[in-house]
């Protein structure tokens, strides 16, 4: 098992830990203009070959942020559209 497959058991929607508030307010959520910034720059390198150890490093650690924050958002809307219905 791995930390997604994990976060989506714990944000499992028949088990919602969210308010309307809190599920709203993370589907609000946007990245940091300077780490976006900063994950363009180490993509370019990626796709290039060109990452040191530490960036790669620093690369996947955006990589693995973004698909929780992608989960995390789903179980959110998902939440909310649970909370329309």
């Amino acid at each position: 098992m791995n930390a997604f497959s994990s976060l989506e058991k714990m944000l499992d929607p028949a088990r919602p830990c969210f308010t309307a508030e809190t599920a709203a307010n993370i589907i609000q959520i946007e990245p940091d203009p300077a780490r976006a910034e900063r994950m363009e720059e180490l993509a370019g390198k990626a796709n290039e070959g060109r990452l040191s150890r530490d960036e790669e490093s620093e690369y996947w650690s955006f990589i693995y942020a973004g698909k929780m924050m992608s989960i995390l958002k789903l179980q959110a809307r998902l939440f909310l559209k649970r909370q329309a219905a």
